[in-house]
């Protein structure tokens, strides 16, 4: 199974791009995270690694 996870440092980035290539590697799951790079918190990263154990 392949799962994708993205970050963009801002809301008004676009995670457009990445998730383009995700669908070009067919990943099955996907998870991304709009904070900024000073913020640590990520919750969807967190909810990716509790996904794969």
């Amino acid at each position: 199974m392949m799962i994708g996870y993205a970050r963009v440092s801002s809301i008004d980035q676009n995670e457009a791009r990445q998730i383009e290539e995700f669908k070009k590697l067919g990943t099955e799951k996907n998870f991304i995270d709009k904070q900024s790079g000073k913020n640590c918190d990520r919750p969807q990263l967190k909810e990716m690694l509790q996904y794969v154990r």
